[in-house]
């Protein structure tokens, strides 16, 4: 099921689909280690517009809303517990 990483609940996977954006964004992901075909692992979600926490290769990263809602990723259906 596609959703925006943003939609994921926590400790929910996913593969990364597609990233939208101009090319610095994507730029600024793809050095962050996040590309289409990475399975990434949604931690948590901080309150009030704050960032996003995923795992990716082992390596946790908080990443802003605003590009979080930028990243297609196709959820597994097994939840996994974090």
């Amino acid at each position: 099921m596609e959703k925006l990483l943003t939609e994921l609940v926590p400790g929910e996977e996913g593969k990364i689909i597609a990233l939208y954006g101009g090319r610095g964004m994507q730029a600024r992901l793809r050095a962050l280690g996040l590309a289409e075909g990475q399975v990434i692992r949604k931690l948590s979600t901080l309150a009030w517009g704050g960032p996003v926490i995923i795992l990716v290769n082992r390596v946790q990263i908080a990443i802003g809303r605003g590009m979080a809602r930028r990243i297609l990723v196709c959820a597994n259906k097994n939840e996994k517990a974090g």
